[in-house]
């Protein structure tokens, strides 16, 4: 397979903290562009940090190459990296909104990325009209319009979920990128918004790579699943392969993440 017809491709990558806890060894793999991939593992197998590592945001890490499509992600200047890092939007457990603003000042935010900071993106208010309309139909799309104007610190958890989603689809992503996306929900509202989430990210032509300890979410919401276990990937396989309790009996945990 070429590097570019990879929306994100690491090859040998190995992390070792300064303690001497060496956390990943060797590791290979890749994501196609378009496709939906599950990353699984136990408590502490360090799911997130391959993602954060995949992208260069370990300075320690080590790696024979990392490539965002196509483009290097090693050995480059922090401008370079913060570029390329633009056609990647995050996802969250924790929703990172800004709690004072409202809902549709929080998704214009999402808009930072393309344009050059300009307190124009910094609120609804002062944004462009067609900013404002990107962001409104993100908020609908997500059956949020009627909490347009609403603090952040008034919605609920789930709905707090549902904005920050919208912010990370209003940077117009190639890949977006969800750590654990709806742990901190309750199993309905996680499910709702897993399927919203899956349901956009596919509607905008999106790359989605997430970390989740919802083996159903793996199977239900992936193409394709990899499963994280003492350093390496050990599993690399349809999402439709697996049993949710083969999947338990190799990476499930007695307690949630």
């Amino acid at each position: 397979m070429k590097v570019d017809d990879c929306a994100l491709k690491v090859k040998s990558l190995s992390l070792t903290f300064a303690n001497g806890l060496k956390i990943f060894d060797r590791i290979d793999f890749s994501v196609d562009d378009g496709e939906r991939v599950a990353i699984i593992g136990r408590n502490g197998a360090g799911k997130s940090t391959l993602l954060r590592a995949s992208l260069g945001m370990f300075p320690q890490s080590k790696s024979e190459g990392e490539w965002l499509y196509g483009e290097p992600m090693q050995n480059i200047s922090g401008r370079k990296r913060r570029q390329l890092l633009r056609q990647v939007g995050f996802v969250h457990q924790r929703h990172n909104l800004v709690p004072r603003a409202t809902a549709l000042t929080n998704v214009v935010h999402g808009a930072i990325v393309r344009y050059r900071p300009s307190v124009r993106v910094w609120n609804q208010a002062l944004a462009p009209g067609h900013l404002r309309e990107e962001a409104m139909d993100l908020l609908h799309r997500v059956g949020l319009a009627d909490r347009a104007l609403n603090r952040a610190s008034e919605l609920s958890g789930g709905q707090s979920q549902r904005v920050a989603i919208a912010r990370a689809l209003m940077q117009k992503p190639r890949l977006v990128i969800a750590d654990e996306p709806v742990a901190s929900l309750d199993p309905v509202a996680g499910e709702e918004i897993m399927e919203l989430f899956s349901r956009l990210v596919a509607q905008q032509d999106a790359t989605l790579i997430f970390v989740s300890h919802d083996l159903s979410h793996a199977v239900r919401y992936a193409d394709r699943i990899l499963g994280v276990r003492d350093g390496r990937i050990d599993l690399d396989c349809s999402a439709d392969a697996k049993s949710i309790d083969e999947l338990a009996s190799i990476y499930g945990d007695d307690d949630d993440d």
